[in-house]
């Protein structure tokens, strides 16, 4: 048992790619991040979550995640996961047809909302 009363783990489980293949058969890239890891406390649960995220995400992504995150140094999960979601592309937002238009450009004018701000309101 650890400090915190749950059992510790030996890290057999992370002997198993999320694909059931054995160590042996995991990308080199994971196999130097597991390394890393558990020599570290934690480093089971650290390499047990960015293995979950393969299915979420892709192989190739995690592998090119770990592979940056590993050259930064910082190696943790939420590196990893932090680096993961900006190799995601971002949405492509879709054009919405319309018939309004606008009649008067907007201005940037701080003195008027300094003057909006100066008026009495009875509201508040």
């Amino acid at each position: 048992m650890g400090p915190d009363g749950r059992q510790k783990s030996d890290g057999s489980f992370l002997s198993l790619s999320p694909c059931g293949r054995r160590e042996r058969d995991l990308p080199e890239t994971l196999q130097r991040l597991r390394a890393l890891l558990l020599k570290r406390e934690g480093g089971d649960r650290v390499m047990a979550e960015v293995l979950a995220t393969v299915p979420k995400v892709g192989l190739e992504a995690v592998l090119v995640a770990v592979e940056l995150v590993l050259e930064s140094g910082a190696v943790n999960a939420e590196h990893i996961h932090n680096v993961l979601a900006r190799l995601r592309p971002t949405p492509v937002i879709p054009k919405v047809e319309t018939d309004l238009t606008v009649s008067e450009a907007p201005v940037a004018d701080a003195g008027r909302y300094d003057q909006l701000r100066a008026e009495e309101v009875g509201h508040a």
